[in-house]
């Protein structure tokens, strides 16, 4: 474990060499956390590159604007590699992420992208196989892989306090996504809830038992309006070689006037215990003039990830959770749209050789 004072050096000696990272679109709602973490922090010189934000109408300032509002440079166009960035955080609408990590690896830039990864498992095995034949990293952002519940929860299934696990259950139920009406177009998002939501649950199932479902089964519906023609609630059944069995719950649910913008759950059943974690239950509720309220307090996941990504690139090795990560749920999100399809359990397609879990 690296103690407070070695990691207070690193910070030091990496402030004097700083790392250059440009958040490369802001068209992802996640992409304004990303750059107030990192124009906060003494090692990193961050800037923006938003071309296809310049004359956005969307809720909210893009392009130049949101550079602005950081006081960070704007890169329009090709200034953005003739700034010779150390690495980029991939924030596009989810069809441009293995167009943008392409680049990015052909120019030798290491790249954190979005979830998920791609709209299909064969542009995610894509964005792998170019990042690999590149020598760069690729890491998938997957903030809640970095709560502490999860953690607690690893370390109780590696302990073996749960006993053999026998079945997990996750939901993630939320709004739709506000200001960015590319959620909701099937060609630029891939999908509705199942996509937005799925990769989640599907990827800290992932990471606790290492190893890739056999068989998925899913439904869906689309019933919200202003969803269009995407789904806006599914659930998902996995079958896995071991023989666990998990499901996922997802949907767009939650109203717009709700205080919360939702939650993501996880409860492991095992035949000595059962353990359930909520990384984003915690918080303080209550009404005011403007109506009910949700003050969320806890670990600042995003900020965990970010520190993860920077590390591996400072110290050459790779991320967690990498490419393959969000390769594997890529799978699963193509299998769960195809059984909801077919109205049939599939078989995870394209899904690379596990590793890095």
């Amino acid at each position: 474990m690296t103690t407070g004072t070695t990691k207070e050096k690193t910070m030091v000696e990496s402030a004097e060499n700083p790392m250059r990272i440009v958040v490369v679109s802001a068209a992802h709602v996640h992409a304004a956390s990303y750059l107030e973490l990192l124009a906060r922090r003494p090692d990193v010189i961050v800037a923006l590159s938003d071309d296809d934000g310049v004359t956005s109408n969307e809720e909210g300032p893009r392009g130049a604007d949101l550079a602005a509002q950081y006081g960070i440079d704007y890169l329009a166009g090709d200034a953005l590699y003739r700034w010779q960035p150390d690495a980029v955080v991939i924030c596009a609408e989810n069809n441009r992420h293995r167009r943008l990590t392409e680049e990015a690896a052909a120019h030798g830039v290491h790249i954190l992208c979005e979830k998920p990864l791609a709209t299909s498992a064969e542009d995610a095995n894509a964005m792998v196989a170019a990042a690999d034949a590149a020598g760069v990293r690729l890491m998938t952002a997957y903030p809640v892989r970095f709560a502490p519940e999860f953690a607690e929860l690893c370390d109780a299934v590696e302990r073996g306090a749960l006993g053999r696990v026998i079945s997990i259950r996750g939901t993630n139920n939320g709004k739709i996504p506000q200001g960015r009406n590319w959620f909701v177009d099937r060609a630029k998002a891939g999908g509705g809830a199942l996509t937005d939501h799925v990769v989640h649950c599907a990827d800290l199932i992932d990471a606790l038992l290492g190893e890739i479902p056999s068989q998925v089964y899913a439904v869906a519906n689309s019933v919200i309006p202003s969803a269009g023609d995407v789904e806006t609630a599914g659930l998902v059944s996995l079958v896995y070689p071991s023989g666990v069995i998990g499901t996922i719950d997802c949907s767009w649910s939650r109203p717009a006037a709700s205080a919360r913008w939702g939650d993501l759950t996880l409860t492991v059943e095992g035949t000595e215990a059962t353990m359930s974690i909520a990384p984003f239950g915690a918080g303080l509720s209550g009404d005011t003039v403007d109506g009910a309220a949700w003050v969320p307090f806890g670990a600042d996941l995003d900020s965990r990830m970010l520190e993860e990504f920077l590390a591996s690139v400072r110290e050459g090795r790779a991320p967690w959770p990498d490419g393959r990560a969000g390769a594997r749920t890529a799978a699963i999100v193509d299998a769960a749209h195809r059984s909801a399809r077919e109205g049939v359990a599939v078989s995870p397609k394209g899904s690379p050789i596990p590793a890095g879990f």
